[in-house]
């Protein structure tokens, strides 16, 4: 069984910053890569950034300068640093890994970003 949990989400003032962290535990084989994805109200669910097994990363330009994406693997953890944080980053987060090959992926429960006066 494979749990992905997030956490590190919370209300904060705009220009703020956040970090979401992201474990992944269980029976993985194989490499995988990590995403972060956000869904805010009434939106789809969007790719904010990626980080593949080698350590390669990519942005969504909405978030492009103010997010780092990070990752341990000896901790099987992501890390979303979130700076400059603007309301329209309002969401929640999801954490998603799957595998290089395609023959997995798996989701996280999400952690809400409240960015707020």
């Amino acid at each position: 069984q494979v749990q992905v949990v997030e956490s590190g989400g919370g209300l904060v003032h705009p220009g703020g910053s956040l970090r979401l962290s992201c474990v992944v535990s269980g029976n993985i084989v194989g490499s995988y890569d990590m995403d972060w994805y956000r869904q805010a109200p009434g939106n789809q669910r969007e790719l904010a950034a990626t980080i593949a097994s080698g350590g390669i990363t990519n942005y969504a330009d909405s978030v492009k300068g103010r997010f780092t994406i990070s990752r341990d693997n000896a901790r099987r953890t992501v890390y979303l640093q979130m700076n400059s944080l603007k309301p329209e980053d309002t969401a929640v987060y999801y954490c998603h890994v799957r595998g290089t090959l395609g023959l997995f992926n798996y989701w996280g429960q999400g952690t809400q970003v409240t960015v707020s006066s």
